[in-house]
């Protein structure tokens, strides 16, 4: 089991030909990833040789999920066509697209991830501006490294990217079942709390990270629903408590107004609601392992 990805996900890459896209699919490829096909409406027809591995060319997301069965998509496309490629996901009902372009406009992803619901959600969006998804000795879909870790039973849902690979990294010797980066922005498509939702039901996950980071209210929601709805238990970590107030850090969501929005007030929340949180990422790994260890 794992969530949302597994052995036999079939993986499509919109921008598969790009620069970004072509040393990506080549590194997924090398993780076990099935990856099917590309599209790009330029080259539809053609074929790119990725070590030996034949991946063809599709003019369309819809042609691509006729001839191949595919079922998630990764994106790579610059972000000016960024709206346009998840729009074209979503119309061709995939059940899965991950959107890993950055600096995507706000009023862009608001567009996308509005549109989707007016879809019907058939699509669930993971992104923009995040690392993807993996689950470790199955698939990987993104740009996490697929070689930090190994397949076991901790679930992880994080906001930043760079702290989901150290995360991963610290708990190497246990593994994971998946990792999620949902990403930074204001608006994304998956959140903590689908994330937590899933992993609660998920029978191969026995205990979750969540990483989030100041700014905007997420971790406090996801606390209010760790408190209703999950019994498995879970620790946290929040980046950003030496931030000073008012400014943006990093990511375009991580800006604090007041009070609200700090690593403190997230903390507080998510301990209120029985989480762990640990004060740095190699503290919060410490009580994940102790956890586990019983």
């Amino acid at each position: 089991m794992a969530i949302w990805l597994n052995k036999d996900s079939k993986v499509i890459v919109q921008g598969m030909t790009g620069a970004t896209g072509m040393k990506h699919t080549k590194l997924m490829l090398g993780d076990g990833t099935q990856v099917v096909g590309g599209v790009n409406p330029r080259k539809a027809g053609q074929s790119v040789d990725f070590d030996g591995t034949e991946v063809p060319v599709f003019g369309t997301v819809k042609e691509a999920i006729e001839k191949t069965g595919a079922n998630v998509s990764v994106i790579f496309v610059p972000e000016k066509f960024t709206k346009d490629a998840v729009d074209e996901a979503i119309d061709a009902e995939i059940p899965l697209a991950v959107v890993i372009t950055e600096g995507i406009a706000v009023h862009d992803s608001a567009s996308f991830w509005a549109y989707a619901g007016k879809k019907g959600n058939k699509t669930r969006i993971i992104g923009p501006n995040c690392p993807g998804i993996i689950t470790p000795g199955q698939s990987n879909v993104g740009i996490i490294p697929g070689d930090i870790t190994k397949p076991g039973r901790i679930g992880l849902v994080s906001k930043s990217g760079t702290l989901t690979y150290q995360m991963m990294y610290e708990l190497r010797d246990i593994g994971f079942s998946t990792s999620v980066g949902i990403g930074g922005d204001p608006i994304i498509g998956t959140t903590h709390i689908d994330a937590l939702a899933a992993f609660q039901d998920d029978p191969d996950t026995d205990l979750i990270v969540m990483i989030g980071e100041i700014g905007g209210d997420a971790e406090e929601r996801a606390a209010a629903f760790i408190k209703e709805n999950v019994t498995k238990p879970v620790v946290g970590y929040v980046a950003g408590f030496t931030a000073p107030e008012g400014k943006t850090m990093g990511h375009a969501g991580a800006i604090v107004s007041g009070s609200s929005g700090t690593a403190q007030a997230k903390k507080e929340a998510l301990e209120a609601a029985g989480v762990k949180v640990g004060k740095t990422p190699t503290e919060t790994a410490k009580l994940a392992r102790e956890i586990l260890a019983g």
